[in-house]
């Protein structure tokens, strides 16, 4: 069931807000060199300057030996980074929606997202061999045996699981999969304010998020401003997609938006006690 907004208001009221922005973490020689590496397509790197990964994932403290769930990581822009870091000595685990899970018109698309990751892996061994994929129900969440994990991180997905009433859910299979003492990270698109529950427009209050993640059990451990974008207005009819990377605009506002660049993001790293 879907909170009311009344819900959230008094969640924000009770989350642990009064964590500060912490100073950027300098990202270890082995994550840098992960960032770094040869293997990522330009098309990729070139959003490094929105997406600052390597500051983003020492900032969750992500170690080499960690075993780390991303979920749904579309088509591995971060798995291209987390993979090879944790290849040796940890354990990398890319969570897809499982296509026989969910409505008959959307079981195309889930099977294409997940053989595209699946044959990105295959096709790089050398960067991915330790990578491996667990599908999972978005009704009934579950990411592998329970208090498995070290981290599990989510990019820019909250949005897509509040329009499909499952974020709960969501957010209570991630305690469940981490260890006492595991990580969340969340990065996703931030809104003015808290946003109605049938808002579209792909930005989510950071009070929510904080809400979702304490009422599954979840302690704020910090809050980065890596991600944040000040030029960013929120104000487009086409939602966050009117920015890059989709570039939902038209053409003659092209230079307006690219100067933009992509969204205002929060960066939150929860902690489960």
């Amino acid at each position: 069931m879907r909170r009311s907004l009344a819900a959230f208001a008094l969640c924000a009221l009770i989350a642990p807000t009064s964590v500060s922005a912490q100073t950027p973490t300098p990202a270890s020689a082995s994550l840098q060199a992960a960032v770094d590496g040869p293997w990522r397509p330009a098309d990729e790197t070139a959003r490094d300057r929105y997406r600052h990964p390597a500051q983003t994932l020492a900032f969750f403290g992500i170690k080499p030996s960690d075993t780390v769930v991303e979920i749904t990581p579309g088509s591995g822009w971060y798995s291209a980074i987390l993979a090879p870091y944790l290849k040796d000595a940890g354990h990398y685990v890319a969570a897809v929606v499982d296509p026989a899970a969910v409505a008959e018109g959307s079981r195309a698309y889930q099977q294409k997202s997940r053989d595209s990751l699946q044959a990105r892996f295959d096709a790089a061994p050398a960067q991915f061999s330790g990578a491996r994929i667990v599908a999972y129900a978005p009704a009934t969440p579950v990411f592998g045996p329970a208090g498995s994990a070290d981290v599990v991180l989510t990019f820019r997905n909250v949005h897509n699981w509040r329009m499909s009433d499952n974020a709960e859910a969501m957010f209570k299979a991630f305690f469940a999969v981490l260890k006492p003492g595991g990580t969340l990270g969340v990065v996703e698109h931030r809104a003015k304010a808290d946003v109605a529950d049938d808002d579209k427009s792909g930005y989510v209050g950071q009070q929510q998020v904080i809400a979702l993640a304490t009422g599954a059990g979840f302690k704020l451990a910090g809050q980065s401003e890596v991600n944040a974008n000040p030029r960013d207005t929120k104000d487009y009819p086409g939602g966050v997609w009117t920015l890059p990377p989709t570039n939902r605009h038209a053409q003659a506002e092209d230079a307006k938006f690219q100067a933009i660049g992509e969204s205002d993001r929060m960066t939150l790293k929860f902690v489960k006690p």
